[in-house]
């Protein structure tokens, strides 16, 4: 595959699956949202049938499909995203999120279990290694928090989506201003930035 020449900090998040420093920004189609009524459903007539007729072993087998309908769904959209991702750029910066312990936090659970922030990053690694590009992390800290254009630490809280700064006037969407931090913090540890 020819190189691109390019690179980019990627942001994942639950509104858009990830987020390019460049504004590229890949949908989070959220699988398993989707089929939670059609889970109820066939829970719903497991629940009604008798235990050991046919009825019930048909049920049983219906059910046990539909979370391997929304792992294959999850899968295809990473597959989707990571091979896109390796097209566009040669290489890529990414945060070095510990997502077992974001998936604690009670509020966030469903929806970052649901947009699968460890597969993503474990299928992009995977594509970028065959294609002999590089995929580099950047630490976590601050990402949203420090301004890119001027450098100023304007915190903010989870619930804040829009970042401004009062020093320089910059004002951008949170998850892409996170995602030009990790692309100028991955060109300074490479000693490509000015």
């Amino acid at each position: 595959m020819p190189l691109a020449g390019r690179e980019t900090g990627v942001e994942v998040g639950l509104q858009v699956l990830l987020l390019a420093a460049d504004g590229e920004s890949m949908e989070n189609p959220r699988p398993s949202r989707t089929a939670e009524k059609h889970l109820q459903q066939a829970q719903r007539r497991l629940s009604r049938t008798k235990t050991g007729s046919t009825r019930r072993t048909t049920a049983r087998k219906l059910l046990a499909k539909k979370p391997q309908k929304v792992r294959r769904q999850r899968q295809d959209v990473h597959q989707t995203v990571a091979r896109r991702l390796v097209r566009t750029y040669d290489t890529i910066y990414r945060e070095d999120l510990r997502v077992a312990t974001l998936v604690r936090n009670d509020h966030l659970a469903t929806s970052s279990s649901d947009a699968g922030w460890s597969q993503v990053r474990t299928t992009r690694e995977s594509k970028a290694a065959c294609a002999g590009q590089h995929v580099l992390v950047v630490a976590p800290q601050s990402t949203s928090q420090d301004c890119s254009a001027g450098g100023e630490r304007v915190e903010k809280r989870l619930a804040v989506r829009t970042h401004v700064c009062p020093c320089c006037g910059f004002l951008a969407d949170r998850d892409h201003h996170a995602a030009l931090n990790m692309l100028g913090a991955g060109q300074a540890r490479r000693g490509l930035a000015a």
